[in-house]
């Protein structure tokens, strides 16, 4: 997408110079991105605690062998 953004001179330079990219496209699409990137961790960071998950491995694991057995009776016979 093309778009007309006033960004100051000095910025520009000091995000191409701190991202590495030469083309200021690149800078600034690099930096977008990074930022995404944090906001999202962020977002998930601030789940902890709040997020209960039971699982219960053992169950788990008997449902597989279960399985397991009913299709090996159901292929050997």
């Amino acid at each position: 997408m093309r778009a007309t953004l006033n960004i100051p001179d000095d910025l520009i330079a000091e995000v191409q110079q701190l991202s590495g990219e030469k083309s200021k496209t690149r800078a600034i699409v690099t930096v977008m991105e990074d930022y995404v990137r944090r906001q999202r961790m962020r977002a998930l960071l601030d789940l902890r605690g709040k997020v209960r998950i039971e699982y219960d491995w053992e169950q788990e694991e008997k449902l597989e062998l279960k399985a397991a057995e009913e299709l090996e009776r159901y292929h050997g016979e």
